[in-house]
């Protein structure tokens, strides 16, 4: 495996179609999703010659915790969809080459299970239900576990229509659970109608699509773990972000899965990082595909970049040991560009390192 491509394509040949197009979809006409890549391509780097890149290294931390290189993964459901190992196969991927694992509330292994397969650090990704009680469980759950940080997805009131999933009838397979919800809250998730998405209806019946900034204080105050908010493309709400005790934000349209005509994540990344001015964490995802993609999202000013559907494609080709060629890659890709653009530390990666072609 030479290229993140080469997993993508392991991974087409080993899923159902159904499956594939449920992890590869996105919203609408996919026009965000497309937007995303374009985005990152449109970026130059301008690399410096003549700098001792000897000693070069990509490491950086997270909240005080080191990592191997900028990098973690993105929250998404069900990765027992792509392994019979799910999360927990994710978790020692991501232990084995340093990075961070952000778990979805919809995982399908227990929080339990991951933290004890994980060495490095993990998140916990939420969405605001209407039976907020199921909320702080996990919040407590997961402090119990160790895990790190909260990250409050706020771009989805509700799943956007997917075409690909209303096409498929997409429904998730009665072997693979959220096994970390009760099951009463997930059973509609598990209803197949011809020509609807499970998961479109499901969200409308359990996401609580009525909450607002002031909502944020009900949680921050049943949990000292921190808060991220994950879905931000504007300066605007990423100073109300801050403003409601946000200690990081994580910049996405949702891989390209939610608002089909929403700004691409490395078009808003730079106005997010002056708006918040070093005085809480920027992470971005979407579209990034290769280490030149870390260079360039770094150079924005992001702090941690996060990587899905690759992950996936890993699993789906070699489980623990296929997720982590991909970490593995993309890390190393990142030492190389350093390298090759004159970079010996994350603190050389700035603005001055690129332009839009």
């Amino acid at each position: 495996m030479l290229d993140i491509a080469s997993y993508e394509s392991a991974a087409r040949a080993g899923l159902t179609e159904q499956v594939w197009d449920f992890i590869q979809g996105g919203s609408g006409s996919e026009s965000a999703l497309a937007a995303n890549r374009a985005a990152l391509e449109r970026l130059r780097i301008r690399p410096r010659v003549l700098v001792d890149v000897s000693g070069c290294s990509p490491a950086g931390s997270v909240f005080g915790t080191p990592l191997a290189a900028p990098l973690g993964v993105a929250p998404m459901a069900y990765h027992r969809l792509a392994c019979p190992d799910g999360e927990t196969a994710t978790a020692k991927a991501a232990g084995e080459t340093g990075t961070l694992l952000t778990v979805s509330m919809f995982a399908s292994r227990t929080l339990e299970d991951i933290a004890a397969a994980a060495s490095g650090p993990l998140w916990l990704q939420l969405y605001w239900l209407r039976q907020r009680e199921a909320l702080v469980e996990l919040a407590d759950r997961a402090a119990a576990a160790g895990f790190q940080a909260l990250v409050l997805t706020v771009d989805a009131p509700r799943v956007a229509r997917r075409p690909r999933d209303v096409r498929s009838g997409f429904t998730v397979p009665g072997d693979v659970r959220a096994v970390n919800l009760p099951a009463a809250l997930m059973s509609s998730s598990h209803e197949r109608t011809e020509g609807a998405s499970a998961i479109e209806r499901h969200s409308r019946e359990q996401f609580d699509s009525s909450i607002t900034w002031a909502d944020l204080a009900w949680l921050r105050e049943r949990t000292a773990l921190p808060l991220v908010l994950k879905g931000i493309l504007t300066a605007e709400d990423a100073e109300l972000a801050l403003a409601h005790g946000a200690s990081g934000v994580v910049v996405s349209n949702h891989g390209g899965r939610q608002l089909d005509s929403a700004v691409a994540a490395a078009d808003a990344l730079p106005e997010v990082v002056d708006a918040v001015d070093g005085r809480a964490l920027v992470a971005v995802d979407g579209g990034i595909r290769s280490g030149a993609d870390l260079l360039r999202v770094l150079a924005l000013g992001a702090d941690l970049a996060l990587v899905g559907r690759p992950v996936f494609w890993g699993l789906a080709q070699a489980g623990a040991q296929g997720a982590a060629g991909v970490l593995r890659l993309l890390a190393e890709e990142l030492d190389e560009a350093m390298a090759l653009s004159g970079c010996p530390s994350l603190s050389d990666i700035t603005r001055a390192l690129i332009t839009s072609r």
